[in-house]
């Protein structure tokens, strides 16, 4: 295996993490201030995001870094072309960060309900435009023979990347009530339980959809192994009925995670070796080797990561080992 295709898995694998992560985050933002009925239960909803939200974040960065550094020729089309589309995306990240800390700054009810539409907002913006963003990469974007990107805005918002777009939304939203119907306690844990069937039902309907629309364009993998497409509709359907039993939160939870990371993955496998699809010349394509960096500083990076991503990881599954329990309203920390 050269240094080129290792890039390629390890930052598809750090958007596996992202999106593994960060999508229950983004679910509950949405989610939680229907689902709380009173401030108290909005409240619980928060704090059990409140320690790690911050830390999935870094997966996104990280992930950003490695396209930068390893594949720079990608990171310079996909930011020039995507610039208003990700400027949306991080004004929406900001509000939810902030919200997240500012939301408990003061008892009043309308300045609490401005935060919760801000963090609301705020994090169905980004779901939203993910879905986005990755349909545009496998469906093909105008790149030219430099390698630029000659479309706008309104080429990104076509009906195969809407479509992408609100399923990656739903998708988040049943991992959000998945990831509360595990986490908290009381109603809200009951109300999310009560989310998760339809939300489950109907976001598997929205991937197959997605797959097969997905196996139609240009000459992806996807239309070639179908039974990938059986296999993450199975596991997104068997999540949804392990969470009406008893005591299955927590197996339903990481097997709708599992779906989630599938889905990723069959779209990294069904880009390989491109990293930008030209829907101008499909020889003008970015690869993983006309976008690459040279030998050297792919060796550098290698070397940087195995020292690095192990102290991470090991970070992050400490951090969720200490904040394993549920979440009650007897929670001292209150976000």
């Amino acid at each position: 295996m050269n240094l080129n295709i290792l890039w390629f898995i390890l930052i598809g694998v750090l958007f596996v993490g992202y999106f593994f992560l960060e999508g229950f985050d983004y679910g509950v933002g949405m989610i939680y201030q229907f689902l709380g009925h009173s401030d108290t239960e909005r409240r619980v909803a928060l704090n059990a995001i409140g320690p790690t939200w911050g830390a999935n974040e870094v997966w996104l960065i990280t992930a950003g870094g490695a396209i930068f550094a390893a594949f720079p020729q990608w990171y310079a089309s996909l930011f020039s072309g995507f610039y208003l589309a990700l400027v949306l995306m991080l004004l929406g990240l900001i509000a939810r960060g902030v919200a997240l800390e500012y939301r408990s700054r003061h008892d009043k009810p309308g300045w609490r309900r401005v935060w919760d539409w801000a963090l609301t907002i705020g994090s169905f913006i980004p779901a939203l435009l993910w879905g986005v963003a990755v349909a545009n990469l496998v469906r093909g974007v105008p790149i030219n023979g430099q390698m630029n990107f000659t479309g706008n805005l309104l080429t990104l918002l076509n009906p195969y990347a809407l479509w992408s777009g609100l399923t990656m939304v739903i998708i988040f939203i049943a991992h959000g009530a998945y990831f509360l119907n595990m986490k908290t306690g009381g109603m809200m844990s009951y109300r999310a339980k009560q989310l998760v069937k339809p939300m489950g039902y109907i976001g598997t309907f929205m991937v197959l959809v997605l797959l097969v629309w997905s196996s139609t364009l240009n000459d992806l993998r996807l239309g070639a192994v179908p039974a990938a497409v059986g296999l993450i509709a199975l596991i997104l359907i068997a999540s949804a009925v392990l969470a009406e039993g008893r005591n299955r939160a927590r197996t339903a939870f990481f097997m709708h995670g599992i779906g989630i990371a599938s889905l990723t993955v069959s779209f990294f496998v069904a880009l390989f070796p491109r990293v930008m699809i030209s829907s101008l010349n499909p020889h003008w394509s970015l690869t993983i080797y006309n976008a690459a960096s040279n030998e050297y500083t792919l060796h550098v990076m290698t070397i940087v990561a195995l020292t690095m991503v192990p102290i991470v990881l090991a970070y992050q599954i400490w951090t969720y080992w200490i904040f394993r329990r549920r979440v009650g309203t007897k929670t001292p920390m209150e976000y």
